[in-house]
């Protein structure tokens, strides 16, 4: 092995594979026999194709280059399509009209289902027996007021709508009963979050289409306290389950005979702490689906490593299947089969079927790299007994090279966004690409984060730019008393609330050396103020209420106090992002370059809330090494195009 100050190891990742390794698989569905998917896909500009897998194994993209299945509901989308018998219905990302596609036909074009407007749909379902679309339409029609929601019913031939029930602010997990005659919903209220608190309605459809005897079932709505609810579903036998949090770890219950609600699932010791549910971000999530009238199959996380399991219904026995993955999603079941995405630490998301006795792999991107090159993580915990933070670290890691024995290794911490989100262990090749160079990451599910329960994932309300900030600064400082990081080289890195995340830790501790800010928060009221319906409440939770708690949004809002700042800093923004606009980015460069504090900007003006378009990401993490190489002092093995960086010698 060859020894190199760490940093500035060559390596076999490159920006381009970070590209090339980042084709994203979402919301695989079961038709028949066939199978449909979502690929995200970076070179094509980012757009959203369908792709479809017939019974014979041939795999055909619906939508040709350009066009794109994306919606803009909530601006975070998912649910963009649902298939029936062949038939698509989709969003198109261009003009968020519905589009029917005739999958069997190879020469069949897109077809408008819904006439041009200020909408958009979300979580489609098909209703064969009155050939109509329900789904969850937002309405834009009020400029300068906020988007209002409701769940409606359209005709596929006349485009017609019908609004079903409305006067919630949100609406998600629309799903029909077996026998078409009733239908159930998620809807919430500001300020609540989907991970907070959910309500669970049932209605009955009437031969005319129209919803009577709508009722609240579950939640906060029906008389029981706050918790949130996930993916309700009808057996074939016409009873309801759903996923929810009520006893802290989110856990299966039914509807029985006698309309009590009752935990059904036989967990031991080692599921225990065991969570069936992830943060409902999006729309159209799926852990888990019916394999017959008696069996579910689902994935559950235990810490944010997730497993796959069936359970019986009548019984509640949850058998383990073995599965060679440790991030598991996009579960879709049919005739005793079973769909996901699944990915470990050494192989990115891949889309597979599996019978439960073996799997076969339908789509994915087999690395031409080998494994040996990729940094294994372990799950770490750190801070106080009563304040404890879990993570995952990764040490510098290639099979060629080690640095000398008298340093240690420049250190990544990385902030996710949300905050109400989490990291699994599951392959980041962007981790890998720092790890591969002798850099050391360290992946923080601070407070806050999923996969730990609901009381430590709400542990962060009130306390947003305070206990994940501690828990960042901690985890930094716990390596560093491990020996396993250089003090005089930490660096920390998040995008949007992970962004905010790097810019306090940065203002209000004197931990890291340097950050870089993806599309990060610098001023909370500019947030709360100029911010998209889905998220206007959210930092009621997380902070407090505004205007009436202005005072914490000023003492947390790291852009009032860049006096404290005194480390450099890179920004990457998109100058389309409607979730944190360009200015918070702008306002925290314009203070640095005020202090002559080294401070970079890298502006993509055609991008929103994260990078979509090839070119962009390869510049972002490209940007990013480059600023890390000038700061911390290290020669870089390869030829970069520079970043502008200010005040620096």
């Amino acid at each position: 092995m060859t020894i190199l100050p760490y940093g500035s190891w060559p390596s076999d990742i490159d920006a381009q594979q970070l590209v090339s390794q980042s084709l994203g698989l979402a919301e695989p569905r079961w038709d028949g026999d066939c199978l449909y998917w979502l690929e995200f896909r970076p070179n094509e500009n980012g757009r959203n194709c369908l792709v479809k897998r017939d019974n014979n194994g041939d795999i055909t993209d619906l939508l040709p280059n350009p066009m794109s299945s994306r919606t803009r509901a909530n601006e975070y989308g998912g649910g963009s399509y649902c298939v029936s018998n062949g038939t698509v219905f989709f969003v198109l990302a261009d003009d968020q009209r519905i589009y029917q596609l005739d999958a069997n036909n190879p020469q069949s074009e897109p077809k408008p289902v819904t006439q041009p407007g200020p909408y958009r749909y979300a979580d489609l379902i098909f209703n064969r027996q009155r050939n109509e679309i329900i789904c969850v339409r937002e309405d834009h029609s009020q400029p300068g007021e906020e988007e209002t929601a409701a769940l409606v019913a359209i005709d596929c031939a006349t485009g017609n709508t019908k609004i079903l029930t409305c006067g919630d602010d949100f609406y998600a997990s629309v799903q029909l009963s077996q026998d078409r005659s009733q239908l159930c919903w998620l809807s919430w209220n500001h300020p609540s979050m989907p991970w907070e608190n959910t309500s669970v309605f049932t209605a009955t459809i009437t031969e005319s289409g129209e919803l009577e005897a709508i009722k609240a079932v579950k939640g906060s709505a029906a008389g029981e306290k706050p918790q949130s609810i996930f993916q309700p579903r009808w057996s074939a036998n016409g009873e309801l389950l759903l996923v929810t949090d009520e006893s802290n770890w989110w856990r299966f219950y039914k509807l029985d005979n006698n309309n009590q609600w009752q935990s059904f699932v036989a967990l031991d010791t080692s599921t225990g702490n065991a969570e069936f549910a992830t943060p409902q971000w999006v729309f159209g999530l799926s852990t888990w689906d019916f394999l017959n009238e008696d069996h579910i199959i689902a994935s559950y996380t235990i810490a944010n490593e997730w497993y796959l399991a069936t359970i019986t219904i009548s019984t509640g026995e949850l058998t383990k299947i073995p599965c060679q993955y440790s991030d598991i999603s996009g579960v879709s079941a049919h005739q005793g089969k079973v769909a996901f995405l699944g990915a470990t630490y050494n192989q990115s998301s891949e889309l597979v079927v599996s019978d439960l006795s073996s799997t076969h792999v339908v789509r994915g991107l087999p690395s031409t790299l080998n494994k040996d090159v990729f940094s294994k993580p372990s799950a770490i915990e750190f801070g106080p007994e009563s304040e404890k933070a879990h993570a995952f670290y990764y040490p510098p890691h290639n099979p060629n090279y080690q640095g000398p024995d008298n340093e240690q290794p420049p250190l990544i911490v990385m902030a996710h966004g949300g905050p109400t989100s989490a990291r699994s262990n599951a392959f980041n090749i962007k981790i890998q690409y720092w790890c591969s160079r002798g850099f050391a990451v360290l992946d923080v599910n601070y407070r806050g984060s999923t996969g730990y329960g609901r009381d430590y994932r709400l542990a962060l309300n009130g306390q947003w730019g305070i206990s994940d900030v501690d828990d960042v600064c901690r985890g930094a400082e716990y390596l560093v008393e491990k020996g396993l990081a250089d003090p005089n080289k930490l660096a920390i890195k998040g995008g949007s609330a992970g962004g905010y995340t790097v810019l306090a830790a940065l203002t209000f501790k004197s931990v890291f050396k340097a950050g870089a800010s993806h599309y990060g928060i610098g001023n909370l009221e500019t947030l709360v103020t100029d911010t998209h319906k889905f998220e206007s409440r959210y930092l009621d939770s997380l902070i407090g209420q505004y205007p009436q708690d202005k005072a914490l949004y000023e003492q947390r809002s790291p852009i009032n106090y860049v006096e404290q700042l005194d480390c450099p800093v890179i920004f990457f923004q998109g100058g389309a992002d409607k979730v944190v606009p360009p200015n918070q980015a702008e306002t925290m460069v314009k203070a640095l370059d005020e202090k002559d504090i080294p401070v970079a900007y890298v502006l993509f003006p055609e991008e929103g809330h994260g990078f979509r378009k090839a070119d962009n990401m390869i510049r972002s993490v490209e940007g990013e090494l480059y600023f890390y190489s000038k700061i911390f002092n290290f020669d870089l093995p390869e030829n970069i195009p520079a970043v502008e960086i200010k005040n620096i010698g």
